[in-house]
């Protein structure tokens, strides 16, 4: 047994590269699929229940998306897009006039293609600025739980019921205005350390929610940014998933560029698409930035001519990436400085001795999953050096995980 674990691991290690980014096996887009629209009618199931959780007004609330599926279609695995209406994190719903258009233009061409519905208001009176700050920050944690929430309820499908005969290694996450910026920290906010402090990102549930689906990974494989913005560019690191923006020169409600956000709500400096694709391609990550000249905030959504342009640029820049093998899975490129963890001996038999960097206190939490992904463990780190008990692990190879880094390879026998 001890010998064959052993092959196994050399093999292992052999046919995959290491630490480095997960790779994804390439989808087939021959036919005109994913680029043409091949199915002449959608179907949608509406209100499907994804996640429940807390608003912030202490009340419960039932998430519900709309799912888009082309009709007739028999491929049983299928790259998903999770989309996110605008709205300043106050108003607006699934069943926006743009989430139905672009939801089904992506559907025609053979994507499943999701509307979510997202936990909504933040304190507006009463409130000192400081406040009123914190205010927009935690809606728009909140909206990124939410749509983590969403991507794990879909993973959970595809490795369970498939009733959507989603291809999870292949689930995209974007949005308009609002909606863009819950995409943004769902692809690139990865660390505690990266939200402020006065957010209060603890109390609010940490960075994946307790939406539900808690076994399964919120990584996703590229993020669509419709005039959105973020609190920092230094979020997209190297090694992140691929990146598209779209967004007006002249939008005075996100700022193209970095300023204070617009259109009546609080203060809030946040940095738009013009930073935030030159980082990614400082950083090595891929990415496309269309660049609407003097166009105002969400021009797509009420002009049909910026509305195809930026159709065809998220369908110009998604087909390619399912084409490729190796495409990164929201984790970072690893270095031998940002290694998550170093696991010993190996193999193990009841425990294995975890050596984590020295910047172990901003990993956040561990995660230990089985080969297929699926989540055995969670735990947050005490000190730089922690023992992983074997438990009642079965024999056999696990991953280690911290969000945003590789995992690393831990082997009980």
């Amino acid at each position: 047994m001890k010998l064959l674990l052993r092959f196994l691991t050399v093999l292992l290690l052999l046919a995959s590269p290491g630490l480095a980014s997960a790779q994804l096996a390439p989808a087939d887009t021959t036919g005109g699929r994913y680029y043409q629209p091949v199915f002449a009618t959608v179907t949608v199931t509406s209100g499907v229940a994804y996640a429940t959780a807390p608003t912030y007004r202490g009340t419960s609330q039932t998430l519900t998306m709309d799912i888009y599926q082309p009709a007739g279609d028999t491929v049983k695995r299928r790259p998903l897009i999770i989309f996110a209406h605008q709205g300043g994190f106050l108003v607006g719903s699934k069943t926006d006039a743009y989430m139905v258009a672009i939801c089904t233009r992506m559907a025609r061409l053979g994507y499943v293609a999701a509307s979510i519905d997202y936990r909504l208001g933040f304190p507006l009176t009463g409130l000192a600025q400081p406040a009123d700050t914190a205010g927009v920050a935690q809606a728009a944690i909140r909206g990124m739980q939410d749509m983590r929430a969403a991507v794990r309820f879909f993973r959970s499908d595809a490795a369970t019921t498939k009733a959507y005969r989603v291809y999870s290694n292949y689930i995209v996450v974007g949005g308009s205005s609002a909606g863009a910026f819950m995409a943004l920290e769902t692809g690139y906010l990865d660390k505690p350390s990266e939200v402020p402090a006065y957010a209060g990102l603890a109390a609010l549930g940490g960075i994946e929610g307790t939406g539900g689906n808690g076994g399964y990974s919120s990584a996703v494989a590229a993020v669509l940014n419709l005039s959105g913005a973020t609190e920092s560019p230094s979020i997209i690191e190297a090694g992140n998933a691929p990146l598209c923006s779209v967004h007006g020169t002249a939008d005075a409600t996100v700022p193209y560029l970095q300023g204070r956000i617009g259109g009546g709500l609080p203060p809030k400096y946040v940095y738009g698409s013009g930073r935030l694709n030159p980082r990614a391609t400082a950083v090595g990550v891929r990415n496309t930035l269309r660049r609407f000249s003097k166009a105002p905030h969400i021009p797509f959504e009420s002009n049909a001519a910026y509305a195809d342009t930026t159709f065809w640029t998220i369908r110009d820049f998604l087909r390619p990436l399912l084409r490729l093998s190796g495409t990164p899975l929201a984790v970072r490129a690893a270095s031998a400085a940002s290694l998550s963890a170093l696991a010993y001996p190996t193999p193990a038999r009841d425990a294995v001795q975890l050596a984590l960097p020295t910047n172990w206190r901003e990993l956040g939490d561990a995660q230990l999953l089985d080969m297929t992904g699926r989540v055995l463990r969670q735990f947050t780190p005490q000190a730089q050096q922690v023992q992983l008990a074997r438990g009642s692990l079965s024999a056999g190879i696990y991953l280690l995980k911290f969000a945003g880094y590789a995992p690393a390879r831990v082997l009980f026998e």
